[in-house]
């Protein structure tokens, strides 16, 4: 079957002025459709071209709204996984946080249980004030050569 293109025919009437009202959105052209069905005009049974023509036209923009409506649902689908996705990265970024704050916890616990408790403190005290007089009365009964005579007889 040959494939019959729409043609445009030339009248002889002077041309006419066509204002273009601003383009309608998606919704509002469906609803216009739902809300205009009424069924064509019979076309005369002697012009066959004609209802062929309609009939392609008319499967072509069913087509067209069957594919508009398979990317509208896979884009939903889309952003949906994207908001999925967005919490996911939300949570992982608080849980990360909480694990950063255990692991210096930990390290701070280490760093203080690493440090001297009173028992050591305390060795090292006499340890220092006994070393302290011993070298204090060696001082005193050597003195410092050119500095300090000795002061206590030996």
């Amino acid at each position: 079957m040959n494939k019959i293109e729409p043609t445009v025919a030339t009248s002889t009437t002077p041309v006419e002025t066509i204002t273009v009202p601003p383009a309608q959105s998606m919704a509002e052209v469906a609803a216009s459709r739902v809300t205009e069905a009424k069924p064509a005009e019979p076309l005369a049974a002697s012009d066959p071209r004609k209802l062929d023509q309609l009939s392609r036209i008319e499967d072509k923009a069913a087509r067209i709204e069957e594919k508009f409506a398979r990317y509208e649902a896979v884009l939903t689908r889309a952003e949906a996984s994207l908001d999925r996705s967005a919490q996911k990265v939300e949570l992982a970024a608080g849980t990360m946080d909480f694990a950063g704050l255990r692991e210096e916890l930990s390290a701070l616990r280490q760093r203080v249980s690493a440090t001297p408790r009173f028992g050591a403190l305390l060795l090292t005290g006499i340890v220092t004030a006994i070393l302290t007089v011993v070298l204090t009365v060696i001082v005193l009964k050597s003195g410092v050569p050119g500095v300090l005579p000795p002061i206590l007889p030996r």
